[in-house]
């Protein structure tokens, strides 16, 4: 059997004895089961973890400003039993807190709500309510890296975003992160109130 160069990067590795099985076919959809494009975004995902969360898990410690905000909150399950989050954009504040906090407030929360995914489900839903958004809470390059974690390191676990109280502020900072978002993500996992 011919081995590609990624595929023989896998194996030396050791992350096949790191990942399970499920994880290893979130990936593979993520990239329309190409083996090659899958492999490689795994790669990237074991590396990154091991850098960004080198002991596993992202303590409240290490993003104490935004949670301090009270803006995420896990509420229940959807009917099949995927966890529901819901997040309330006007309580963003971007400049409480550092860019890189953000980040790891978004892992942070993406490791709490994947916990809550029972067996045999992958997904979760989010619903975004940005009734009193405006602009002092808008930051694209946050919104940019918060999307760009959850579509490379948690492929297919998003089951919907939907958003609620939808403002112009809003859909103008969206319509500059739209472009960024992967369009697996944009086809399976988006639904506004407007159209963009």
């Amino acid at each position: 059997m011919l081995q590609t160069h990624t595929q023989h990067e896998i194996m030396k590795s050791g992350i096949m004895q790191e990942v399970d099985e499920a994880t290893l076919r979130k990936f593979l959809r993520a990239r329309d089961l190409d083996i090659e494009k899958a492999s490689v975004m795994l790669i990237k995902y074991m590396a990154w973890r091991r850098k960004f969360v080198p002991r596993g898990s992202i303590s409240a410690s290490e993003a104490p400003n935004h949670i301090a905000h009270n803006k995420v909150f896990m509420q229940g399950t959807d009917k099949r039993g995927c966890p529901v989050a819901l997040v309330f954009g006007a309580k963003h504040f971007p400049s409480k807190g550092t860019y890189e906090e953000l980040k790891r407030y978004a892992v942070f929360g993406l490791d709490k709500i994947c916990s809550r995914i029972p067996y045999g489900e992958e997904k979760f839903t989010i619903i975004v309510d940005l009734e009193g958004f405006g602009y002092f809470n808008s930051v694209v390059r946050g919104y940019i890296a918060v999307l760009s974690i959850l579509q490379d390191y948690y492929p297919e676990r998003l089951k919907k975003l939907f958003f609620v109280h939808v403002s112009y502020v809003f859909m103008t900072a969206w319509k500059l992160v739209y472009p960024f978002v992967d369009k697996n993500t944009r086809k399976r996992s988006f639904s506004t109130s407007h159209k963009l």
